[in-house]
């Protein structure tokens, strides 16, 4: 067995896999005072992640929470639904919405009434829904994450030739030295999307939940790759590369910031990572080099998250075309939103309506009209 994984370990970091044609594990080997990255520092990534989870959780606690109450983000108070065994059943196992169909039978399961049984299943979901509150502590979270990491990022990568001339990522690759600013650059960001799909059970669930899954995964895929082959140029300009007051109910100050937010978006994600970074990536390196496995699963990486933003580039579009007739305040289409206690209200007022149009006869279509002429 020991035998078995020797062998797969060897074949699986051959030089050829990860390296262009005459180089290899070797190169990066320390020496003469200049230190590479290693695979053990990925180990590191562990505590960091761990610690941002505790971070987290004292952020949300001390920091958003005071700052979403002095900003009049409250929760709406919740009427809980009222235990009853045969809904639940139906709801855990069967369907969190039912069709008009079961929820007549399971008002005569129940002994509620139809409205009953329909007021029961929305105040059933809405106790799943995530609070305002929470909504607003996750938000708040992640942008101050990315606004420290962003500044960071920029710190440490303002004053390198590779940020101004994307094609100097490449020079003396992969003998490029690794710099105690790069090594805190990634471990800080790894350690955040490791943290990220350590969290992912508790957080806010959207619409958009398994490409996020995906996103991590990916992100965290490509960083560590990036790590061990030593595209710690290419990483850190890929790492480089608003919607807190919407809970607040500031919807001029939402607007405004989504704007900003999806003029950036739009920029950085459908412009520059495309036709600058991965071209820098994908094309130039074919200039200099043979293509290799590496080769392709990086930039394979990358094209999956640009996939990805491509999709949430449409999911930003989408709102925009809501946002601008009516000039109403955005809201998120990954968001799952929590249901009014006058929707039913609602549902009753439209079937009355209906019925007193004749569209309807005791909530249902009638078959033919002329039987209920006289003769």
């Amino acid at each position: 067995m020991l035998s078995t994984l020797s062998w797969l370990r060897q074949q699986l970091w051959q030089d050829w896999l990860w390296f262009p044609e005459g180089m290899g594990w070797a190169d990066l080997q320390d020496h003469d005072g200049k230190v590479f990255p290693k695979m053990a520092d990925l180990w590191f990534v562990v505590p960091v992640a761990l610690f941002f989870l505790l971070v987290r959780q004292v952020f949300e606690r001390t920091v958003a929470t005071p700052i979403a109450s002095l900003l009049g983000v409250k929760d709406k108070q919740r009427v809980s639904a009222a235990p009853n065994p045969a809904l639940e059943a139906f709801f855990s196992h069967t369907s969190k919405q039912p069709q008009q169909s079961c929820i007549e039978s399971l008002s005569k399961q129940s002994g509620y009434s139809v409205r009953q049984v329909q007021r029961w299943f929305r105040r059933r979901r809405n106790q799943d829904r995530p609070s305002k509150v929470k909504k607003f502590q996750e938000a708040s979270w992640r942008f101050t994450f990315y606004l420290i990491a962003f500044f960071a990022g920029l710190w440490a990568l303002i004053d390198k030739p590779w940020f101004y001339d994307m094609k100097e990522m490449w020079n003396g690759f992969p003998k490029m030295p690794l710099l105690t600013s790069q090594y805190w650059y990634y471990m800080l960001e790894l350690g955040f999307y490791v943290s990220l799909l350590l969290s992912v059970a508790t957080d806010v669930k959207r619409k958009d939940f398994k490409e996020q899954i995906v996103h991590h995964v990916a992100t965290i895929l490509l960083i560590s790759f990036s790590w061990l082959v030593n595209y710690i140029r290419a990483g850190t300009l890929i790492m480089l590369s608003a919607k807190i007051f919407n809970y607040a109910g500031w919807r001029r100050t939402c607007n405004f910031f989504f704007t900003l937010f999806a003029a950036v978006f739009i920029v950085t994600r459908l412009v520059i990572l495309p036709f600058w970074i991965i071209h820098t990536t994908w094309v130039y390196p074919l200039t200099l080099y043979a293509p290799f496995p590496g080769f392709y699963f990086f930039n394979g990486l990358l094209v999956v998250l640009q996939c990805l933003h491509v999709f949430w580039a449409i999911l930003i579009l989408r709102m925009v075309v809501k946002f601008l007739p009516g000039n109403h305040i955005v809201a998120d289409e990954r968001s799952d939103h929590e249901e009014s206690e006058t929707e039913d209200e609602d549902a009753d007022h439209v079937r009355k309506e209906k019925s007193k149009n004749g569209h309807t006869q005791n909530g249902h279509t009638p078959l033919n009209n002329n039987h209920g002429k006289m003769e």
